[in-house]
């Protein structure tokens, strides 16, 4: 949601600032997809051991498991055992291919949405953006930079569940995230990198209905409503929010994605334990119940949290210590 036409007496325009550096603004969407980039990578690898707690918990009672498959109990417990079982620095492991995804996925969304708020949905005469703008706006901004991150979470997924392959006795998939990247292709053809596209996007429009649109809102009401200066304690106040909605919108989704990302294919199709993301919804429902939806809830919440409140920080005083105008 836009800000006012009025500006309050102590606090920062939210119009383009007139003090832009001079990269900002000869390239000023260069210039905001590199600084969105800086700032999701920080917040990517804090917050990584998380996200990696999530997609083991996720996987865990799929039919396929088998004998001798390893099975965590909560998030802690998942934590603890990946720690102890594989060593500390597992809790790590896919780092790389997901600071690659962001540098792609969140430089995009960010640039695409103000994109979209300023030059395509448009703000209303009195400077506000509308909610139902504001979600259209970030669900598609979120459609389209998942889309061209795609094969780089379908490399880290797969790299996270190789620790638990080898616990389980079965052979290595992959020795990195370039190897990865190498076999996908190998098998599967440039369709291959795609494998999961579907759930993939889907669950960053609803990560993005969650994020963007909700911080974007929050933000811009605070600064209209409150007392409260366009500053950090605004920005925290405005990711709280934003990290709660968008795990609560996404996670049923980013089970449907995890889970068809980690099964195993060849280019004939042959291993496929789903047919599509409905096929896969069905099936865990079928199977484990609607609460299967909601695995790795509490990692995902617990990651998003503190993502978001790192990325939105990060961000916005990348932004203004660059000259760039505030998001």
């Amino acid at each position: 949601m836009g800000e006012g036409a009025a500006v309050p007496a102590g606090r920062l325009p939210i119009a383009p600032s007139s003090s832009s550096s001079s990269s900002a603004s000869l390239h000023p969407l260069v210039a905001k997809f590199a600084l969105s980039a800086c700032a999701a990578a920080v917040a990517e690898i804090v917050t990584f051991p998380l996200d990696l707690t999530k997609t083991r918990l996720q996987i865990q009672g799929e039919a396929r498991s088998g004998p001798g498959g390893v099975e965590y109990r909560g998030m802690v417990g998942t934590a603890v055992g990946i720690a102890r079982e594989e060593g500390a620095l597992k809790l790590w492991q896919g780092a790389t291919p997901a600071v690659c995804r962001h540098i792609v996925y969140t430089g995009g969304r960010m640039v695409a949405y103000e994109q979209l708020r300023e030059r395509v949905l448009l703000r209303s005469a009195d400077g506000t953006f509308p909610v139902w703008k504001a979600v259209l706006g970030g669900m598609m901004a979120g459609a389209i930079g998942q889309f061209f991150a795609s094969p780089t979470d379908l490399v880290k997924v797969q790299m996270q569940m190789e620790g638990r392959r080898r616990l389980e006795g079965k052979a290595p998939r992959v020795r990195g995230a370039w190897h990865a990247f190498a076999q996908i292709l190998s098998r599967g053809g440039m369709r291959g990198l795609w494998a999961g596209w579907a759930p993939n996007v889907q669950r960053a429009a609803l990560v993005n209905l969650g994020d963007l649109t909700t911080y974007d809102t929050v933000k811009h009401l605070l600064l209209r409503r409150t007392t409260l200066q366009d500053n950090w304690v605004c920005h925290g106040l405005s990711s709280v929010f934003s990290g709660l909605v968008a795990a609560t919108m996404s996670t049923p989704a980013d089970v449907v994605k995890t889970r068809i990302m980690n099964q195993p294919t060849d280019r004939n199709g042959r291993g496929v334990l789903y047919r599509s993301s409905l096929d896969c919804l069905t099936q865990t429902v079928r199977a484990e119940g609607f609460v299967a939806l909601y695995k790795g809830f509490l990692p995902t919440w617990a990651r998003m949290a503190p993502w978001s409140l790192t990325f939105w920080i990060t961000f916005e005083q990348i932004r203004r210590l660059t000259g760039v105008s505030s998001f």
